[in-house]
């Protein structure tokens, strides 16, 4: 898995550099962690351990929103709990 993960975040930067030039935002997502859902909720011995879907979609929106002064092509989002 962590071979299809670089390839991944690879192919991504090899289109983020062909791309920006004609305006063209390329940005690839590391979702690290369990998402919370209406079947799966926190642990009360671990409040946020799971990742926000509210939180995960403004995280792209935010990436939509980037000036392109500053675009990134990569984010990681884990719970603040997660070890790494």
């Amino acid at each position: 898995m962590q071979w299809a993960s670089l390839h991944c975040a690879g192919l991504a930067q090899s289109l983020a550099r062909e791309l920006a030039p004609q305006g063209i935002h390329v940005a690839h997502f590391v979702i690290d962690g369990g998402i919370r859902g209406a079947g799966r909720g926190d642990d009360p011995d671990k409040p946020d351990a799971l990742l926000d879907p509210d939180a995960i979609a403004l995280t792209y929106l935010n990436i939509l929103r980037q000036p392109r002064s500053a675009w990134t092509w990569e984010i990681e989002l884990r719970p603040w709990v997660e070890r790494f």
